[in-house]
């Protein structure tokens, strides 16, 4: 079996990733790979993401909790198994109605995360 000498860190532990707290109550652990960034979010309950927009495509996973999320003039409360898709440039944002743990991919890659 030969391996590939220009791929390296194909493995790694999240547990190695680093937690920034990029926003009050907003703990990320973010992986960045060539064309995006996985953002893994553990959120207090009631901080809230002020409504904003961003460049970036953006699909958002509830894989604990309850996040009361707004897209566009739409609010709905989000929980494991319901997720939403976010067009570039549109208008969120959202409030942790309970402690949640979220999972946000955006494309392209986030720089300002780096």
């Amino acid at each position: 079996m030969t391996t590939n000498p220009t791929i390296q860190n194909v493995f790694q532990q999240f547990a190695d990733v680093p937690v920034k707290e990029l926003f009050s109550g907003f703990r990320f652990q973010l992986i960045h790979t060539a064309t995006n960034t996985y953002s893994f979010v553990s959120v207090d309950a009631g901080s809230t993401l002020p409504i904003h927009n961003h460049i970036h495509e953006q699909s958002s996973f509830v894989l604990e909790g309850k996040f009361e999320m707004t897209v566009g003039n739409e609010t709905q409360v989000l929980e494991p198994g319901k997720f939403t898709l976010i067009p570039s440039n549109m208008p969120h944002g959202g409030t942790a109605i309970t402690d949640c743990k979220l999972l946000d991919i955006f494309s392209p890659v986030r720089e300002d995360y780096k």
